[in-house]
């Protein structure tokens, strides 16, 4: 049986709130058996924490998005350091930079990226980063805050392969969402197909993202089926090998 592992969901959100057991249940019907749900403010990262205390094949990944970086504050951090300790969080996430949205300024979300990258160090936890129109940035502060210490995750990368090259240098996974299923995305294709095979993973950003044929409707972990087809396709191996070296990477990665 091929089993796939959901890296990046947001089952936490309002989207889903009462659906989460049926949910579950449709991911497993297309073999998604494990996932992580990721916190990225208070409300979003305490629900994490409660779906991963009570579903055996959920885990939580938390921190603080970058549009919310104007926010952060002391009592914020300490509440992220508390939550970071709880057995089932695996990483910490989502944080990073995002320039599209202009709720926080790019020097707040720099501030509080770097930030979150030390604590990660401090805490021995692989990072799940956010790079939306930034991605020259990113890199930029990755490589000096010295992420290949504590390795992470590309979230839904974008990038080219070229990028996808430079990204992995740091001890970066690469991360593909629904978006690699998409005709305008052939950059993204490109770089699926030259990612070494341990080090891609499978994620849907759920509820956000879904591939075709779903596209442009309300997105759910089952739907990582798609994009581990579709990767398949680009990669020129079998379904069921995207899902035993896709599994093994996230395991390897989040140390379940």
């Amino acid at each position: 049986m091929t089993e796939l592992f959901d890296t990046h969901t947001h089952i936490n959100t309002e989207a889903f709130f009462g659906k989460e057991d049926e949910t579950i249940d449709r991911a497993r019907e297309l073999d998604v058996t494990r996932l992580t749900v990721v916190g990225f403010d208070l409300p979003t990262i305490k629900r994490a924490i409660e779906l991963a205390d009570h579903y055996d094949n959920v885990w939580a990944i938390v921190g603080w998005h970058p549009t919310e970086s104007y926010a952060y504050n002391q009592t914020i951090e300490a509440f992220l350091i508390e939550q970071l300790q709880h057995p089932k969080v695996v990483a910490m996430g989502e944080m990073g930079l995002d320039y599209h949205w202009k709720d926080s300024t790019r020097e707040e979300q720099d501030r509080v990226f770097r930030r979150q990258l030390a604590i990660a160090r401090e805490m021995n936890l692989p990072v799940t980063i956010h790079n939306r129109d930034a991605t020259a940035d990113c890199y930029k502060v990755l490589k000096e805050e010295r992420v290949f210490e504590t390795g992470g995750i590309m979230h839904s990368f974008n990038g080219d392969p070229e990028f996808a090259d430079r990204f992995i240098d740091l001890d970066m996974y690469l991360s593909f969402s629904g978006v690699v299923t998409f005709k305008n995305a052939p950059e993204v294709r490109a770089s699926a197909k030259i990612v070494p095979s341990n080090r891609y993973l499978v994620e849907t950003d759920c509820p956000y993202l879904a591939p075709v044929p779903y596209r442009g409707k309300q997105n759910e972990p089952a739907y990582t089926h798609y994009v581990a087809k579709q990767l398949a396709e680009t990669r020129d191996i079998s379904y069921d090998q995207v899902g035993k070296e896709t599994t093994a990477n996230a395991m390897r990665l989040f140390r379940i």
